[in-house]
């Protein structure tokens, strides 16, 4: 498997990574070891995850995605094999730490029960799930300055994580759901404080959300600050399996109301079109869909999640896909018609 480096850190990651937030809900824990021991063996050595999962984020299962890997990591007794990433959890979930913010204390008890959790002594990558700030994530488009906003300084986050850093639990740092502001600003507070210089940044990027291309590509190719794409195949609409109403029984969106991103009429028009370019060219959608990520030039690492072995197959299979230049002036026929769909 290809490797590209995670930002100036040293540290080389492969370009897919397996993403874990069905582990300890709709994946048991056996399950979760299985996925753990086929990404490893295709080549992966780099697995995301996060405090709040699995998801829905829940009280009752809140933190057992990382036990799930914690238990794998001891019984598979070679740590330094692979690279593990986890996240801090943003403002606003009321049952982790009685209201999560990304202030010094919390982050030090976060890394502390994520460490616990994960049964290691050190974090490889450990991110903040989303800004302590009101800004665009999620979803959301046009920003609202809010000048009474109690959000954390950054200045304090960073300097939280710096502690953790010489102290030998984290080894570097990212942002997730950041804007280009969001980078940048903590690109200078790093140059002119001395503090850990962010490595990567995670955002959602797929066919039908390529907002990340309007101002992050350009600060991922000059800052060395590349991207972690998550949900790659748009929460699995763009395998094709929703279109038309369907909602296959155990499938994400028919389990979960909450995931509806990429469900609005644009976007599944769009998908559509792009299912329709992909069998076309005999090609399976969804690994055409992943294969288009894997291709940007921004990217560090394609974070792919399954249910099933057969889809992790799939999503792994991708790695070996190049698509011909016929395809690629299809898909952006599309993306001009319709861009951005669903960001």
């Amino acid at each position: 498997m290809q490797t590209r480096p995670l930002g100036a850190t040293g540290i080389e990651v492969s370009r897919l990574c397996l993403g874990t937030m069905t582990f300890g809900e709709q994946n048991s824990e056996a399950e979760a070891h299985e996925q753990l021991d086929r990404a490893v063996a295709f080549g992966i050595n780099f697995i995301d995850t996060a405090e709040m999962y699995p998801v829905p984020p829940r009280s009752e299962t809140q933190g057992r995605t990382e036990t799930h890997i914690g238990r794998w990591l001891k019984q598979r007794g070679s740590r330094d094999d692979v690279i593990i990433a986890t996240k801090a959890t943003g403002p606003g979930l009321e049952h982790i730490r009685g209201g999560t913010r990304l202030t010094r204390e919390q982050l030090h008890q976060a890394v502390d029960a994520s460490l616990a959790r994960l049964q290691t002594d050190y974090i490889d990558l450990y991110q903040l799930h989303w800004p302590d700030r009101r800004t665009n994530f999620f979803g959301k488009l046009g920003y609202e300055h809010d000048e009474e906003e109690d959000d954390t300084p950054l200045e304090e986050t960073l300097a939280a994580l710096k502690a953790l850093v010489d102290a030998g639990k984290v080894r570097a740092i990212g942002l997730s759901n950041d804007t280009p502001w969001g980078v940048m600003r903590a690109l200078h507070l790093a140059e002119t404080l001395g503090l850990p210089r962010v490595a990567a940044v995670q955002n959602p990027y797929n066919l039908l959300n390529r907002t990340f291309e309007v101002g992050l590509a350009e600060i991922a190719h000059r800052e060395q600050v590349g991207l972690l794409a998550y949900s790659p195949l748009a929460f699995g609409v763009l395998s094709g399996k929703y279109l038309d109403g369907a909602r296959p029984e155990g499938a994400r969106l028919t389990l979960f109301e909450r995931f509806q991103r990429y469900t609005n009429p644009q976007a599944e028009a769009a998908t559509a079109e792009y299912v329709q370019i992909a069998r076309d060219a005999g090609l399976d959608p969804a690994q055409m869909a992943l294969a288009f990520v894997n291709s940007r030039p921004f990217l560090t690492s394609n974070i792919i999640g399954a249910t099933t072995m057969e889809q992790l197959e799939s999503n792994l299979e991708s790695d070996f896909l190049k698509l011909d230049s016929e395809v690629l002036e299809a898909i952006e026929a599309v993306h001009q018609r319709q861009p951005n769909p669903a960001p």
